[in-house]
Parts: C-alpha cells; sequence; structure tokens
C-alpha cells in the first residue's frame, strides 16, 4: 500500500474569479498537468492545471519574503495584521 504524502497546495478554496491568460512552455504545461493528476489523486477532487496555477502563484507569493517586506498582497484588508 502506497501513502501519499500531503502536498504543499492542500485542497482548493472557493473564490471570486478574473480570467487571466498566459502563454508558457509545453515542459511546464506537462509539469502542470502532472500535478493536477497527483492533486486529484491526494484530494479526491478532479481539477485541471487551469484551475490549479492562480492557487500556485498565491502560495508561491505568500512564501516569498521580498514580496511581503514591500507590502505583500493587496488583499491584506481580509488577513489580520
Amino acid at each position: 500500500m502506497t501513502t501519499v504524502k500531503k502536498l504543499r497546495l492542500g485542497p482548493l478554496p472557493t473564490t471570486t474569479t478574473v480570467k487571466l491568460t498566459f502563454t508558457c512552455p509545453a515542459s511546464l504545461k506537462a509539469d502542470l498537468d502532472r500535478y493536477a493528476a497527483l492533486h486529484a489523486q491526494t484530494y479526491g477532487e478532479t481539477v485541471d492545471a487551469v484551475t490549479l496555477i492562480p492557487h500556485m502563484l498565491e502560495a508561491f507569493m505568500a512564501g516569498d519574503r521580498g514580496f511581503r517586506r514591500s507590502g505583500g498582497s493587496s488583499n491584506r484588508a481580509s488577513k489580520p495584521a
């Protein structure tokens, strides 16, 4: 029996969205698709790379000390100071 460790990106919250289009290398798209498959296997909810990308970017920016020091996220009002 194989136990899958929890992923850094946990279950996805429900959010209000804004459409954004970007271009990426085919190798990155393949990695995103593999991550989406592993995320679905881990949490039992099918998601695609397009759904995961905003959450990945948010997690990346939250972990960037330089960004946080510069004033951080634009949604600071919803987070305790």
